[in-house]
């Protein structure tokens, strides 16, 4: 049971205590700090000039189910962002740090206490295994608030591209068909959508965003155990209620044969599956003249 605070028992508060005042600004960049609705703690809204945040946003960027680069840990990362000669302050720097190394006519990291020439070559060698990286795994380490592991696969699953990614949400205004598009991905919520796009219209964060990605080869992603089928690449909606599968089995077996499924429907649906209760997504699909079948037809279309 996870505990939490009932009550406050008065009684036992001092007589000259004094109400905590939260802090309005950032004790590391000055930026305002401020909290959301709903959110029980404030935060820093300075981003990447925020130095606290961004050697945290560093530290996972590199953990093992972002880039997970070998002998990069978070005590390394702290070193790196405070050294003045071979500074990484960004995810791209990371990348460039052998050539500026070469280039550097001061200490080598080498040289460096903590490293040796054998310790440094391993470090850049390890770095240069994760020039490519699969589409998910590269939107998971951006860090982007409410966008976790599980929703990065979800992105790069609908989008499969980085070039498709990047011009979606760098156009994914509320009310325009990217943001349509994005919300109706099932499991992204108007909420991450906004995270998402605000991270990309954020002038810092972006030019982090873009140099990174300019370092990168970004391996695109299929859906799970796509087959030649006759629903690949389609974009299904599942409403009502259906009766030979549960919804769960019905998205699952969809995304096995290649399908995007959307919460949502919208112009960029291809497909409805609507059982019996089916509402307002069934009308959505024939104001908007998407092809709309029952079960029955879904199961005879994939095959069984």
């Amino acid at each position: 049971m996870i505990p939490k605070v009932a009550n406050v028992d008065l009684s036992r508060r001092k007589v000259d205590a004094q109400p905590f005042v939260f802090p309005t600004e950032c004790p590391e960049c000055g930026s305002p700090a401020q909290r959301e609705e709903g959110d029980s703690v404030r935060r820093c809204t300075g981003g990447l000039i925020c130095p606290a945040q961004a050697v945290e946003r560093l530290k996972h960027f590199v953990s093992r189910a972002a880039f997970d680069i070998e002998g990069l840990g978070a005590k390394q990362v702290e070193m790196f962002f405070k050294d003045p000669i071979l500074p990484v302050r960004t995810p791209a720097e990371i990348f460039t740090l052998a050539e500026r190394d070469a280039s550097n006519p001061l200490q080598k990291l080498k040289n460096r206490e903590g490293f040796g020439e054998v310790s440094a070559a391993k470090l850049f060698a390890a770095i240069e295994t994760r020039r490519t990286i699969p589409l998910d795994r590269l939107i998971f380490s951006f860090g982007i608030r409410h966008v976790g592991e599980v929703a990065a696969g979800l992105l790069a699953r609908h989008y499969a591209t980085w070039e498709a990614f990047e011009a979606a949400i760098t156009r994914a205004l509320p009310g325009s068909p990217e943001w349509e598009e994005l919300t109706s991905i099932n499991g992204v919520g108007e909420v991450m959508a906004q995270s998402l796009v605000d991270a990309f219209r954020n002038a810092a964060e972006r030019e982090a965003i873009d140099a990174l990605a300019g370092q990168l080869t970004i391996q695109p992603v299929k859906a799970r155990g796509v087959v030649d089928s006759p629903v690949a690449g389609l974009t299904v909606v599942f409403t009502g209620t259906l009766e030979k599968m549960t919804r769960a089995e019905a998205k699952a077996r969809a995304e096995t044969l290649g399908a995007k499924v959307a919460g949502s429907v919208s112009a960029k649906t291809d497909l409805v599956v609507a059982g019996p209760g089916a509402g307002s997504k069934a009308k959505d699909a024939e104001r908007l003249g998407v092809r709309l079948i029952d079960e029955d037809a879904w199961l005879a279309l994939i095959g069984g």
